[in-house]
């Protein structure tokens, strides 16, 4: 049976949770369409999710349309999930994005439509609610149009809308014939060829739609009400004719995606996964990440609603894996997938510190903490032993309410946030090198390790070489020195991550293994691993201290449209939060103001948009690139470390570890 792996977006409060519910009742799935505000829907399953009646975990839930096999993955429409929502694209053949009859395109609309667009994935379009007060569809299309992609086919029309009564009429062949045909052959040579002679068949239009909405290049249109069911019978009949079934050889390779992950009632780790090829079954064994192996324990399937116990998944599927303790989002499974140019995580760009309200529990809060990771690794935590504190890194504001729910709720832990602060990066600026040598003071360590540190370009991360020769001591002190660079470069001058450097081992020497006679090994006499990984971080800080760094701030790309007339007062607001505006452009009586915005000013212009803009300001924002910091004084941030920067306090702080 062909299988639709079929994902439903949309900003917030458009319906599209109200969407999945009609569906499932649609095929039969429920007897009862659930409702967001009590509640009670299938695929909002978090305490928070029920209470605020947003979205924040994506989830799945399986139907059957004719002779297809659909799951659909509710995800969030909250721009602070987005990083959720990339993650579930990567597994898609499909998408459904809705857009509000009543508020029409929104920010968040675009951010999703151009993540749509450049992972390439056939979308259709459905406009919600045309039966809600103040639904203007014909206004909503063109909005699509204009602000969205041109390249939509309206495959109907709405009756009586903003009423009860309100419904979807199919645009007839005649009439849906000629804008088609000029659009569809846009894209195709031999159908504008055959469309200039006369000669292109109802039968070959409709199949000219099927493929180039496949191939993501046209988005067909269709409206409706989630609550009333209106214009839903069509919408699914679209969805299985018009969007491509998952291809994939079961008897390929076993390869697959892991997406989500999330705990069981037992606490036992289950892995969302899409398979890609193969046929993965219970009892296989996977490799890992740092070599280590897991054996799948349970599998269970999406069919019909829910995950149903199998003993095999196979291509084209999505089911959940259960038994693979070391397993994370984004892992692959079997096979690694060549990764796409097209897949892209912007990184969590804001931080802060959570401490618990009562100081006993502080113990259960890193474990809880971890274990949220575990469910969205773009979310870092940073934990400081010597002020005993946890920071963790944010996409916005509401996800601090998203954890302090989650972490109430399901671990009974209170707590409180302190300020959000910008996160930021360091780079170096030149090139520094420095050594110590083993049996010479001042080094305490039974080590030699020379480094230099060089500027690499940006977006490269950090780069670990050798000048010396691999056999010129064991291997495993090479990887502890290794190892311990890139946890050192967590924290620069600065105490920001150093990143966009090449780290070059330029210098190696080691105690080889010693005993006094007849007796046994003396670590006093010879070199381990602790010794390179002891004094890493001196040499390391003292050659980043020689380069010199420069700290650099995140800045978002911001799309702003507000009227023409508010633009004296909204201009010197955007200047004083020291954003650059590239292009302004006028349609009309709006205007569109497009440029780039330190993150740390984001929150504060979004405060004083709707004053500014009499309500009607649109903000869009989206992360683009850091900057350096200019002007004020540079922003440092405490240490979490053994303080490699500081020698004495670094040495005292290593003798008081061991």
């Amino acid at each position: 049976m062909p299988m639709l792996n079929l994902g439903i977006l949309a900003h917030v409060d458009a319906g599209k949770t109200s969407l999945t519910e009609r569906l499932l009742y649609a095929a039969g799935v429920i007897d009862e369409i659930g409702s967001v505000d009590e509640g009670s829907t299938r695929t909002d399953t978090l305490a928070l999710e029920r209470r605020r009646g947003i979205t924040i975990k994506s989830a799945v839930v399986s139907f059957t349309v004719d002779d297809v096999t659909v799951n659909l993955i509710d995800t969030p429409g909250h721009p602070d999930f987005i990083a959720e929502v990339e993650r579930v694209l990567s597994v898609l053949d499909g998408a459904v994005l809705v857009v509000s009859a009543v508020e029409g395109v929104q920010a968040q609309t675009r951010v999703l439509m151009r993540t749509l667009q450049r992972l390439r994935i056939p979308t259709i379009v459905l406009v919600n609610k045309i039966d809600r007060g103040g639904a203007r569809y014909e206004h909503v299309l063109e909005q699509i149009s204009a602000r969205l992609t041109p390249s939509i086919v309206p495959m109907g029309e709405a009756r009586e809308q903003g009423t009860r009564d309100a419904r979807f009429t199919p645009s007839t062949e005649n009439r849906l014939r000629t804008p088609l045909l000029d659009l569809l052959a846009g894209h195709d040579d031999d159908l504008l060829a055959a469309y200039v002679e006369g000669g292109v068949s109802d039968e070959r239009l409709r199949a000219a739609l099927v493929r180039q909405t496949g191939q993501a290049l046209v988005h067909p249109v269709y409206l409706g009400s989630a609550m009333t069911g209106a214009g839903i019978p069509e919408l699914v009949a679209g969805i299985a004719e018009l969007l491509p079934a998952g291809a994939g050889d079961a008897d390929g390779p076993v390869s697959g995606t892991v997406f989500k992950v999330e705990r069981g009632p037992a606490g036992e780790k289950i892995a969302y996964v899409r398979m890609f090829s193969g046929t993965l079954r219970t009892r296989d064994r996977l490799p890992l990440r740092d070599g280590e192996e897991g054996k799948v324990t349970a599998i269970s399937v999406f069919d019909q609603g829910s995950a149903v116990r199998q003993t095999s998944v196979s291509a084209g599927r999505i089911g959940t894996l259960r038994g693979l303790e070391g397993i994370r989002i984004g892992d692959s499974v079997g096979v690694p997938r060549k990764p796409s140019a097209h897949e892209h995580f912007s990184p969590p760009t804001l931080e802060t510190v959570v401490t618990p309200c009562h100081p006993r529990d502080r113990g259960a809060l890193h474990l809880a903490l971890t274990r949220l990771a575990e469910q969205d690794p773009l979310i870092g935590l940073r934990q400081d032993e010597i002020r005993k504190e946890t920071s963790v890194s944010l996409y916005g504001e509401v996800q601090k309410e998203v954890i302090q729910a989650t972490l109430a709720d399901e671990f009974g832990i209170d707590v409180v946030f302190r300020g959000t602060t910008p996160l930021c990066v360091e780079r170096p600026v030149g090139t520094g090198a420095a050594a110590e040598f083993n049996g010479k003071d001042p080094n305490p360590f039974l080590a030699t390790v020379g480094l230099r540190v060089d500027p690499a370009p940006v977006g490269s991360g950090v780069d670990f070489r050798l000048e010396v020769e691999l056999g010129a001591m064991p291997y495993a002190f090479f990887k502890a020195v290794e190892d311990t660079v890139r946890e050192t470069l967590g924290q620069g001058i600065h105490g920001w991550q150093v990143t966009d450097c090449t780290v070059t081992m330029t210098r190696s020497g080691y105690s080889p293994k010693q005993s006094h006679a007849h007796q046994g090994f003396d670590k006093s006499m010879s070199s381990t691993g602790a010794d390179f990984r002891g004094v890493t971080p001196l040499v390391l800080m003292s050659a980043l201290r020689e380069a010199g760094t420069q700290v650099y701030e995140p800045v978002h790309r911001f799309r702003l449209e507000a009227p023409a007339d508010t633009l004296g007062a909204v201009l010197p607001v955007l200047a004083k939060q020291r954003a650059v505006v590239r292009t302004t452009r006028t349609h009309r009586s709006t205007s569109v103001l497009e440029g780039w915005i330190p993150v740390a000013r984001v929150h504060e212009l979004g405060q004083w948009l709707p004053g500014l803009t009499r309500g009607e300001g649109e903000l869009e924002c989206a992360f683009d690139h850091y900057a350096p910091v200019v002007g004020g004084t540079v922003p440092d941030r405490p240490r979490t470390d053994l303080n490699p920067l500081d020698r004495k306090e670094y040495l005292l702080n290593v003798a008081r570890r061991v």
